[in-house]
């Protein structure tokens, strides 16, 4: 009896994985078909994949999860994406934006890729304030983000933790050149849903400076 009911146990954390993973997979596709809005910023300097950005004040939702990197991001993801289209809560869905924004504080220059905390945040629509927001959920926290000024580069491609590792080194290397000082860790920023092609993906490190 005890062997079959680990066998049942067994399945049904598969299937309920299984269910979790459609889930994730739906509300990618249903924020990769969005007219996603992305925040207003200043480009100080642009310098073909890389620029210095400087960004005004932002709410942005958050989730907290401890984790591996694509852990994390993906409940932090499914939690935003519920609130943003208004699976779990009473009222209308809010205008889709990007990027997707994921960091680890407290890491440092590095940003950690393995186990560990993880911040996952999505900018609010420009037109909605704190009171106008519908009220999140338990595991969603609405913040604010202060205005600052932010080391980018863009690239498209996969973002598995080799090519993130690679591209936070080639964004530091750049800010040496240009005298620019981090302010916090790194930063990652995601406009394009993993199911999108890689070729066709727009992916972002970040890093504020002063």
């Amino acid at each position: 009896m005890a062997r079959w009911r680990r066998l049942l146990a067994g399945a049904a954390g598969a299937a309920g994985t299984v269910a979790a993973g459609a889930a994730a997979r739906g509300a990618w596709r249903r924020w990769q078909r969005a007219r996603l809005q992305t925040p207003d910023h200043e480009v100080v300097i642009a310098d073909g994949a890389f620029e210095l950005r400087r960004y005004p004040d932002l709410l942005v939702a958050q989730v907290v999860r401890r984790g591996s990197r694509r852990q994390a991001l993906r409940a932090g993801f499914g939690l935003l994406a519920d609130y943003m289209f208004a699976e779990s809560r009473e009222g209308g869905a809010l205008p889709m934006t990007a990027p997707l924004l994921l960091d680890s504080p407290g890491e440092g220059w590095a940003g950690g890729d393995g186990e560990g905390v993880w911040r996952t945040r999505l900018p609010m629509p420009a037109e909605l304030t704190r009171a106008t927001l519908p009220p999140p959920g338990p595991d969603v926290e609405i913040v604010d983000l202060p205005a600052r000024s932010v080391a980018v580069l863009r690239f498209s491609g996969g973002s598995g933790d080799v090519a993130l590792t690679r591209k936070r080194g080639e964004l530091r290397a750049w800010m040496m050149e240009r005298g620019l000082r981090a302010l916090a860790g790194v930063e990652y920023a995601y406009y394009s849903p993993p199911l999108t092609p890689p070729p066709l993906r727009h992916n972002e490190v970040m890093i504020e400076v002063r």
